[in-house]
């Protein structure tokens, strides 16, 4: 008998992605892997390709070059479609339905509905089952989505900017309930967000887009720990043999991000590990900085 641990494939698996409208290339050259099973910020500034990127894994739209998979499976097979749920920024949901009539109808489409945990994420922000949808708030639609989106049951959860609208208490317990489901049943969920310093402590998996293409991929503590934050009185030579994010001067001080190389760190400097979002803001300050992929994340990213 074989004891050894069947490997599951990539949650999300893109191969050379690309998409391309009139106006332009929206993603290019985009490889990078998301294992099964973790909580994934998908990060970048407006019109980096978030979405694009998010809409070519829910199958909404089809890719100009490259591929991306789901689950090691082509996106062709349309039994894919019982294993995702997708929640756009526009939330659409039928304004004429009662809150209570969406859940019957996410109830009738998806056979491995979750009445509980939908009526739950209701319950959580006291929403009345015969309240219409075209009467709610913003913030309101998007937790009815968020309950479809979470009753059906998904191995993975694609989310796009889902929480843009709503309170911070309301925020914070749905990052909870995003956690809770990861933990629980093993939900990948890939979440986009423009509220970085929420993110921080959320997610373990980060991929970072900027101008269509991928920055930063990989496990979040790996990507952080490869990266110092250096202040002092040093200067650029000092940094010559390591890679420089981005170096900042203000009057005699030098604010540094850098990718340490294995020799120490010259000159005299306060060395710490950034935040998630001094990481980010760094990188997309520097458009013209290496990327980094981790092995983890697949094949190499080209800098």
């Amino acid at each position: 008998m074989n004891n050894q641990t069947v490997a599951r494939p990539p949650a999300v698996e893109a191969i050379g992605l690309g998409k391309k409208y009139r106006r332009g290339w929206a993603l290019r050259e985009c490889s990078f892997r998301i294992p099964a099973g973790r909580i994934c910020g998908l990060v970048g500034p407006n019109g980096a390709g978030k979405s694009t990127l998010l809409g070519l894994a829910a199958r909404l739209s089809s890719p100009t070059e490259g591929e991306i998979r789901l689950h090691g499976e082509s996106l062709a097979d349309p039994e894919l479609r019982r294993s995702f749920a997708y929640v756009a920024q526009d939330k659409p949901l039928y304004r004429r339905f009662t809150v209570a009539e969406m859940l019957r109808f996410g109830r009738e489409l998806n056979p491995r509905w979750d009445q509980d945990t939908a009526h739950r994420i209701i319950e959580q922000g006291q929403l009345a089952l015969d309240a219409r949808i075209g009467t709610l708030s913003g913030g309101q639609r998007t937790r009815v989505a968020l309950a479809l989106a979470l009753g059906k049951r998904p191995d993975l959860l694609l989310l796009d900017e889902p929480m843009s609208d709503m309170d911070p208490l309301a925020r914070h317990q749905l990052l909870g309930t995003l956690m809770a489901e990861a933990a629980e049943h093993g939900t990948t969920i890939v979440l986009s967000s423009h509220i970085l310093p929420e993110l921080d402590g959320i997610i373990d998996y980060l991929l970072l887009v900027d101008a269509g293409r991928i920055r930063l991929a990989g496990e979040a503590e790996e990507i952080l720990d490869a990266h110092r934050l250096l202040v002092g009185a040093g200067t650029a030579a000092d940094l010559a043999a390591h890679t420089v994010i981005e170096a900042r001067q203000a009057g005699r001080q030098l604010t540094a991000l850098v990718r340490p190389e294995e020799q120490a760190i010259g000159g005299d400097w306060e060395a710490t590990a950034p935040t998630l979002e001094e990481l980010l803001l760094g990188y997309l300050r520097s458009p013209q900085a290496p990327s980094l992929c981790t092995a983890e994340a697949g094949q190499a990213v080209a800098a």
